[in-house]
């Protein structure tokens, strides 16, 4: 065992990159920075056990990157701070840079559905102000409900077929989602863009946007 204090930080900052490495935690910490979940509600949304769910939880919570508190009888989960995102932010961009098999499943999958360049927050923020675009929130009904961007309008992907009429079809239409790689917005802007509608997506999702101290709103 090393007495360097060196090697001893390095061996706890390892912990958090073991914690980091496995496809459906990195998916839990994305559904996590929408807001808090119990353990039964989260394992439903990413499409696990509940005690795959848990075990994976209990990983990251012994690396720091999630907490929990009790409400009632339930266990509810929660991101541990702003530096989660900005991690998984850097560690998106390290693969972007330097991975090939990342740039191949961005060509094949994303930019094929997304030609068009997306909006930034700031542009965004702005024109929506204006009244020159819709905003529309894809995701779940009870993940708008905990936040969602000013004035933005909930239809999510399911239902985007069903409800067209809703949005105005004179108006170019910014769809966002839970992250970058979320493909409820990718799929969306190409079902607008189908039906002759003007659409973009945001650059990120809301995650990114609450990290750069924009507005949000809570409610239906």
């Amino acid at each position: 065992m090393t007495t360097s204090p060196k090697l001893q930080l390095f061996e706890e900052f390892a912990s958090i990159a073991r914690a980091l490495g496995h496809a459906h935690r990195l998916d839990i910490l994305e559904h996590l920075a929408q807001g808090e979940r119990g353990v039964d509600a989260l394992a439903a949304k990413v499409g696990l056990s509940t005690a795959n769910t848990s075990q994976h939880l209990q990983q990251l919570k012994r690396a720091g990157l999630v907490q929990s508190r009790r409400d009632g009888k339930y266990i509810l989960y929660r991101l541990k701070g702003d530096a989660v995102p900005a991690l998984l932010g850097a560690l998106y961009e390290l693969g972007e840079q330097n991975l090939a098999e990342v740039d191949k499943v961005l060509r094949g999958y994303f930019h094929a559905r997304d030609d068009m360049e997306p909006i930034g927050h700031q542009e965004l923020l702005e024109r929506s102000r204006d009244g020159l675009v819709t905003v529309l929130d894809v995701r779940p009904a009870d993940e708008f409900e905990m936040d969602h961007l000013p004035g933005a309008v909930n239809i999510p992907l399911e239902a985007l077929e069903t409800r067209l009429t809703e949005l105005d079809p004179a108006t170019e239409v910014i769809a966002y989602c839970r992250g970058p790689y979320c493909v409820l917005s990718f799929e969306a802007v190409a079902a607008l863009r189908q039906h002759g509608m003007a659409a973009r997506r945001l650059e990120s999702g809301l995650p990114e946007w609450r990290a750069a101290g924009l507005p949000l709103e809570s409610g239906s």
